[in-house]
């Protein structure tokens, strides 16, 4: 069985048929399907209803989407040009207010234009492209970093938890929370790993748990509400998680749940650390209450898992996509520059230099 860091890439560019090619995540476990999107309309569909999900999947996502969405221009100028691109990004922009990478890609693409003012447009649209992949090749090796640094404050043998799904499948390759666990296993490290399902959207039971199955990891997939129990019981050494995105504090917007992950890890004296990728550390985003939370429909709590619905027809619902964890909560930051320790005003910028 090989191992999804090596043979799953779940977002990439087949640019002889100007097609944008990603793993739906929706339908795992139970179907391993790519879809193969040509307008712009499926790619904002695909990333607002995750089918690709993951900060940086996303972001790789927006920047090949915002590339075909300019390629299929008929401008021949660069003024016009830019008007459709303009389009194109904030379009796409619209489809996901909480994950930072969305618009630190769109935002990536938008300067690699401007740099080419004066060219041909086809000039300009390969520039575009070029930029994409770049941004694609360097989420690798930014994952591969972060899982370095994280696994110089791993011990072999330790029981990790995690939240939700930051792993291969949620960016370019390796993942971030889920790339010491990989690098791990060449290594030796022999972790025993604790999958939160991570409610409503069930992204570590259907994901995280499926991937490192695949990858013949040591799994346990827990309920949510199991978190306290596991970590009582001695079986819990570090919380891994990933994160949408990190405020100059140090306060940290990942899936739902996680915050309580971190107020059960402060509670049991057990080591909590953020995986965050620089692009989705905002310094102009001063604390997590400047974070703008997601509010989803309620039929992912209704009916969306289950053949009938397991709640009363009609009663009010409160999806939140996200919660933040304050930085009081967190052991550390961990970058592709190095690990960020409070206080976080202070560490935090020095990891860009």
């Amino acid at each position: 069985m090989g191992k999804p860091v090596d043979v799953i890439q779940s977002v990439r560019l087949d640019d002889e048929i100007s097609t944008l090619i990603l793993l739906d995540q929706t339908v795992l476990p139970n179907e391993k399907n790519f879809l193969h999107l040509k307008e712009l309309k499926d790619i904002w569909d695909a990333i607002y209803h995750l089918k690709v999900r993951g900060a940086p999947a996303i972001g790789i996502a927006a920047a090949y989407g915002v590339y075909l969405g300019t390629k299929q221009s008929a401008a021949d100028n660069y003024e016009e040009l830019y008007l459709d691109f303009k389009k194109a990004k904030e379009y796409l922009a619209s489809s996901r207010p909480t994950a930072v990478n969305l618009f630190w890609a769109l935002d990536r693409m938008e300067t690699r234009f401007q740099k080419e003012k004066g060219k041909a447009a086809a000039e300009i649209k390969q520039a575009l492209k070029a930029e994409a992949e770049k941004i694609r090749a360097e989420d690798e090796k930014v994952c591969e970093s972060i899982g370095q640094y994280a696994l110089s404050v791993l011990e072999p043998g330790w029981g990790i938890l995690t939240h939700c799904n930051a792993g291969t499948i949620a960016t370019a390759k390796y993942g971030t929370a889920l790339a010491p666990i990989y690098l791990g296993q060449e290594k030796g490290y022999d972790f025993k790993v604790y999958a939160d399902e991570t409610r409503p959207l069930l992204q570590g039971a259907r994901l995280t748990a499926w991937e490192l199955e695949e990858a013949g990891v040591d799994v346990t997939l827990i309920c949510d509400n199991m978190a306290s129990i596991v970590m009582k019981e001695g079986r819990i050494q570090a919380v891994l998680v990933g994160c949408d995105r990190v405020a100059a504090n140090g306060d940290a917007a990942n899936k739902i749940g996680t915050s309580g992950v971190a107020i059960l890890a402060k509670h049991y004296n057990i080591p909590f650390y953020v995986c965050a990728p620089l692009s989705t550390v905002d310094l102009a985003c001063k604390t997590g209450d400047d974070i703008h939370i997601e509010l989803r429909d309620s039929e992912e709590i209704t009916s969306k898992w289950y053949e009938k619905p397991m709640a009363p027809e009609g009663v009010r619902t409160y999806n939140p996509a996200f919660d933040v964890t304050d930085s009081e909560l967190i052991t550390g930051i961990i970058t592709e520059n190095g690990i960020a320790y409070a206080p976080y005003t202070e560490s935090l910028p020095k990891m860009f230099k």
